[in-house]
């Protein structure tokens, strides 16, 4: 499988990039507006004496302050050169992945990522130069009124060259040039879609590292690549949707989580997981698709092996292609963090069977039901006598006691009404059932909050979320998510919810959900799938035909 470049330095620079950005907005929205006059002299750095400023010393007849107006004009170059004619003035430069040349006047800042500045000896910055990854060369002459930094680069400054502010040099320039050569990949590559560039070799050495790897976890683990390709054959839309649900979900419960000092810790193991599991899921999917030009005979490592390698050379072809790249690496992605949760699902399944349902504390016993005593033999008739009545029990009389009505037997059983059944005895729900319920019913109070745009405060959300659980769990014993999903909460006797058992619940489940989390994540490894507050207000959640679950 292949593997998206993933050198460390990548990131520092997407985050350079979003916060350069923001700056240039927050900076030069004035773009067009007239700005405040400047006085000519100030511009070039000379000062009027003190004296005469304070109106003590001698007046002197001088000429005019000369003030030149002239309208602001952010810059923002990305992967393309700029240069700034002498004479010509601009509000600030930006530019990211490209190199700067300024010969004129900058009224603020001029800042560089992952590229090379160059000052010549009439440029004039009113601001600072920042250049982060690059390279920056400063002529006699030049002038900078506020901060000189470098971040990860090389400082080439005249010896006669003294900024107004601070001179800093950040980190070595092995920095600057790692950052430099992811820049024709970023340029070339990831902003045209796409994530293999043919003539960059260090992109095709990563290739075949991440190809290694794949076949080594295919070997490695060759049932449980096997159990993702089974799922992702057997239910492909399942699976893009689980992956998506994975994607959603992950954020904020790692963050609940990574909440307290303790959860802390946990948080490093978990994203370790996610990303086995997804890389075990991208060589399934690779495998997938091997095997549908090849098909495979029989289970074994050989021809997994070729499977393997047949999708994942058709994989990084897609990914040279623009557009086409990206696409196919998010789908590969969805697709296979959706089969791996799957398969590791199936997994705890197996481990863990459904116990038998258990009968109810209360109900009694069914009486047991004796056969109804055989009938007395009928004794034989006498032979008739000519022109006599038949005798009571002759074959002649079966046709009038066949006819009379029928009795009630004393053994018969009433029928059994429909609200006697024991709902605890349905299947239990699982741990994504409960969850798409309850997002599916944030989402609905979401929607309803946006239609009637109610202010509410920041725990005004949860206040309506558990009023609105504690209201429709002791009407009907379930919410409207938990009706698209076929879920009910029941007592733990088979009995209906009450309201005093829906309110314990439910202000139980903030307890729950404080605990980071945990006192949901216990009902999937729990026999009777009970949360701490289920197992508090003695219910559980069971799994019933959706046109049942109003009944």
């Amino acid at each position: 499988m292949v593997v998206l470049p993933r050198l460390r330095f990548a990131w520092l620079t997407l985050a350079l990039v979003a916060l350069t950005t923001t700056s240039l907005f927050a900076q030069g929205s004035g773009s067009g507006r007239q700005s405040a006059p400047t006085p000519t002299a100030e511009r070039r750095g000379e000062r009027r004496p003190a004296a005469e400023a304070r109106g003590t010393g001698p007046v002197v007849d001088a000429a005019p302050v000369e003030y030149t107006w002239h309208y602001g004009r952010p810059t923002l170059r990305i992967g393309q050169d700029y240069a700034l004619k002498a004479g010509d003035s601009v509000s600030d430069v930006r530019s990211i992945l490209a190199d700067v040349r300024i010969d004129g006047h900058v009224d603020h800042d001029v800042v560089v990522v992952v590229g090379t500045a160059k000052i010549s000896s009439t440029a004039v910055i009113d601001g600072s130069l920042i250049v982060v990854g690059g390279s920056a060369t400063v002529a006699s002459g030049a002038v900078v009124r506020r901060d000189f930094v470098v971040v990860g680069g090389t400082a080439d400054t005249a010896p006669d060259f003294a900024p107004r502010g601070d001179h800093v040099i950040v980190g070595t320039p092995a920095i600057g040039h790692g950052l430099r050569a992811i820049a024709p990949w970023l340029t070339r590559g990831l902003l045209v879609g796409r994530l293999i560039v043919p003539d960059l070799r260090w992109v095709w050495g990563i290739v075949g590292i991440g190809l290694l790897i794949g076949v080594l976890m295919n070997h490695i683990f060759h049932r449980q690549v096997s159990a993702t390709a089974a799922a992702l054959t057997q239910r492909p839309i399942t699976a893009f949707f689980m992956g998506l649900l994975v994607l959603l979900l992950a954020g904020p419960i790692l963050a609940l989580v990574a909440a307290s000092v303790i959860g802390l810790a946990i948080v490093p193991f978990a994203i370790a997981a996610m990303f086995v599991a997804a890389l075990i899921g991208k060589i399934g999917v690779a495998r997938v698709i091997g095997r549908g030009i090849i098909a495979e005979t029989e289970d074994s490592r050989a021809q997994s092996l070729r499977s393997y390698v047949l999708g994942a050379v058709l994989i990084t072809i897609a990914y040279m292609i623009p557009v086409l790249g990206i696409v196919t690496w998010g789908l590969v992605g969805v697709f296979g963090l959706g089969c791996a949760t799957m398969s590791f699902a199936a997994t705890l399944r197996r481990e863990r069977p459904a116990k038998p349902p258990k009968p109810a504390k209360n109900a009694r016993p069914a009486p047991p039901v004796d056969e109804p005593p055989s009938p007395p033999p009928v004794p034989e008739a006498p032979p008739s006598i000519p022109g006599s009545m038949p005798a009571f029990g002759a074959p002649g009389a079966s046709a009038s006691v066949a006819s009379a009505p029928d009795v009630a037997s004393p053994f018969s059983m009433p029928a059994t009404s429909a609200n006697a059944v024991d709902l605890a005895l349905y299947p239990r729900a699982t741990f994504l059932d409960r969850t798409a319920a309850l997002a599916l019913d944030v989402v609905l109070i979401a929607i309803v909050n946006a239609v009637m745009r109610y202010p509410w405060s920041d725990g005004g959300f949860l206040v309506v979320v558990l009023a609105y659980q504690i209201g429709f769990l002791a009407w009907r014993g379930t919410t409207l998510g938990g009706v698209i999903c076929g879920l009910r909460v029941v007592r733990t006797t088979g009995a209906e919810l009450r309201f005093v058992d829906a309110v314990v619940r439910e202000l139980s489940s903030v307890f729950s959900m404080a605990a980071l989390g945990l006192g949901c994540l216990v009902m999937v490894n729990d026999p009777e799938r009970q949360t701490w507050h289920d197992k508090i207000a003695g219910t559980v959640v069971v799994k019933m035909p959706r046109e049942m679950v109003l009944a």
